[in-house]
């Protein structure tokens, strides 16, 4: 019974010793500046290390070469400057016990030929990628002895910065564009059979052996079974792996099923929400089996329980929980603590990934991800007296606020009107499939119910409900209410998304769901709809269906959608409802055509955000010290709040989320953190 946690145990990798087998697998994060990893980069990895993590992998694909321009703020290892911050953030690492590898990789024809320096991409040969769209140049003789020399270039920068090992990209990318017979076409000494196929990629090993020697620890993040038809099967897959295994040039095997090509593909090979618990794993395994080196692998292992399963039964040496990290950096040392309840669970919902097309990763519930020059991961308990803060709702936004004045050691109740908290968040969880949503709710509900908050259910708070409570700060997070004011007419006619994800009112026969929003609420009705057996035409006035849906949380919808033949009408915009008979008919305009479009049909939901639910705020405003005022040179730089316009008033007040404006989970966490951090 007192065996040791097998998470918990060391890792003897070559000469280099891990202390513990958990790793955050390599991923970009887009913190870069100028193509470099700066302090922003360092502090986001070293989070990590302070909080146990045996390995951590920097540069989600870091580039060896100028025609592999950065397709999401890779880091540039072909600019020299690189070894210096390279340095700096291994030093800063190992001084808190983590090992720091680096993935680094050319993206051959997965990237954009207009970037950077406008060069052409290059591939084995000229197959375009769907992704990224681009038309590759087959590469010629010269190209492929340019692009060896950049992997053993890299190679020796990355050693002279003192990182612990290197793996390179072997998933959609150069190396596995030559291994791989949908993107090979060659018929020189470098396409056709197996062994011709492997041949760059045993020369990028060889040439970089060469210039690192025979300690520095090389691996490869190897797609095993590109699972699509025509691709390297799974029987091809693992006698690559073995090939390369057994060459003795490569130390560990990060294994990948599945391809990238599509964003479809790319959803199963990084499986988001609604997708089965690490679903690979069993395949992993497989491969570890075969090839008889050290195996690392992560896709959607989140959770703890799953982790540990994944190395006491032998599939991984190493296991990956990559995006779990994003959410809680401190896993390991809660685990250690015996506090494994405390880990801020990955819901599994890729807003990491898909923010990182618009900028940079970000965390859904962990606004502090990224951001560590400026949001704690630990609350500090505050060196002040105790204080009375109220804070009324109880979505997200008023349970980070609640969580966080706790945790800084104040006495917190949240009032909330419904009789079940979570807000918005609670409708999302109403489609099964997104329904581990509901982990940002209750692993707040947890943590205010361990810090003593109250929370008063089914109290729709007034003004002086608040003041009755004598506070010190006031926080209103009463979110929004979908709001029918763009319609010319028929407003009581209309269906929010609310109302049908509520249960309030049920699915008709025949609907029209109009979005206008263009994030995931429009989808998610549209599918809870249609999985009720709704005939279904989704109505944008967008010139593509909701923009604001990331890559890899797309597919998941356009599935059921395809399933239950759903229709999807794009720019036209909802001005009018009117009644004929028992039906409805919706009016549309065509701002392209200039020209009016109706549809008749049973029912029409509209989904057009929120309009901010704040009579309260403003009915308290007047007595507040800061009259709602925020500061916002202050809430930029992360610094305490010290408005003061009414020094007569008995409270600061803010409000947070949906309450100001309707945005998102995000928005609504960070307004509440960067707020409250510092009472």
């Amino acid at each position: 019974m007192n065996r040791t946690d097998p998470l918990l145990e060391p890792y003897q990798f070559k000469h280099l010793t891990l202390r513990n087998r958990l790793i955050s697998t390599g991923h970009e994060p887009a913190y870069t500046e100028g193509g470099l990893p700066k302090d922003r980069y360092r502090l986001y990895h070293l989070e990590k290390a302070k909080g146990g993590i045996g390995l951590t992998m920097i540069g989600g694909s870091t580039v060896v070469a100028p025609d592999s321009p950065q397709s999401f703020g890779n880091i540039e290892l072909f600019r020299d400057e690189s070894v210096h911050w390279l340095k700096r953030l291994a030093d800063d690492c190992h001084d808190e016990g983590a090992a720091v590898m680096i993935q680094i990789t050319h993206l051959g024809r997965r990237t954009y030929w207009s970037r950077s320096e406008w060069l052409p991409i290059v591939a084995p040969s000229s197959v375009r990628e769907a992704a990224h769209r681009g038309y590759p140049k087959a590469m010629e003789d010269w190209d492929i002895a340019r692009v060896v020399r950049a992997y053993a270039d890299g190679a020796e920068k990355v050693q002279a910065a003192g990182l612990d090992g290197i793996e390179i990209t072997a998933y959609g990318h150069l190396f596995d564009q030559f291994l791989s017979p949908l993107t090979n076409k060659r018929d020189d000494e470098y396409g056709g059979s197996l062994e011709n196929r492997m041949r760059f990629g045993f020369e990028v090993l060889n040439a970089m052996r060469a210039r690192v020697g025979p300690e520095m620890i090389l691996g490869l993040r190897l797609v095993c079974d590109e699972d699509v038809e025509k691709g390297i099967s799974r029987e091809e897959g693992v006698e690559i792996a073995r090939r390369f295994a057994t060459s003795g040039l490569i130390d560990f095997v990060n294994v990948i099923r599945g391809h990238l090509d599509t964003e479809e593909g790319l959803s199963r090979v990084i499986p988001g929400m609604g997708a089965r618990s690490a679903p690979h794993l069993d395949f992993a395994g497989e491969v570890r089996s075969q090839i008889k080196i050290t195996t690392m692998h992560a896709a959607r292992i989140q959770d703890v329980a799953t982790a540990r399963h994944a190395v006491e039964s032998g599939k991984l040496d190493l296991v990956g929980m990559t995006r779990a990290h994003i959410a809680d950096p401190h896993i390991v040392r809660k685990i250690a603590a015996g506090v494994e309840e405390t880990i801020r669970p990955c819901v599994g919902m890729g807003y990491c990934i898909d923010s990182i097309y618009n900028g940079e990763a970000s965390c859904v519930h962990n606004a502090a991800t990224g951001r560590e020059a400026k949001m704690p991961h630990v609350i500090p308990r505050s060196e002040g007296p105790q204080k009375r803060v109220v804070v009324v709702g109880a979505g997200p936004a008023g349970l980070e606020a609640a969580r966080v004045a706790a945790e800084r050691g104040h006495q917190v109740v949240v009032f909330e009107a419904a009789d079940e908290p979570g807000g918005q968040i609670r409708l999302t969880a109403s489609l099964k499939r997104r329904r581990e949503i509901m982990g940002i709710i209750d692993w707040r509900i947890a943590e205010c119910e361990r810090l003593g908050v109250e929370i008063r259910l089914n109290t729709y708070a007034e003004a002086d409900d608040v003041l009755a409570e004598a506070p010190d700060v006031v926080v209103i997070a009463t979110g929004g209410m979908p709001d029918t004011s763009f319609l010319a007419e028929g407003e009581a006619l209309a269906t929010s998304s609310w109302d049908i994800l509520s249960g309030a009112v049920k699915p008709a026969r025949e609907v029209i769901l109009f979005d206008d929003n263009g994030a995931h609420p429009g989808p998610t009705a549209a599918e809870f709809l249609a999985e009720a057996g709704s005939k279904v035409e989704i109505v944008t006035p967008e010139r593509i269906l909701a923009p604001e849906v990331g890559g890899t949380s797309f597919p998941p919808y356009f599935a059921k959608f395809s399933e239950h033949d759903v229709k999807i009408t794009l720019n036209l915009r909802l001005t009018a409802i009117r009644r004929s008979g028992n039906r409805l008919i919706a009016e549309f305009f065509d701002e392209y055509g200039r020209r009016t479009v109706t549809r008749e049909v049973d029912q029409v939901v509209y989904e057009t955000g929120t309009q901010p639910l704040d009579d309260v705020y403003f009915a308290l405003k007047e007595g507040s010290t800061n009259r709602g005022e925020v500061d916002i040179e202050a809430l930029i730089a992360g610094r305490p709040q010290h408005v003061v316009t009414n020094p007569e008033g008995g409270y600061v007040l803010w409000r947070v989320g949906d309450a100001i404006a309707s945005r998102n989970i995000h928005a609504a966490i960070y307004d509440a953190l960067r707020l409250v951090k510092d009472v």
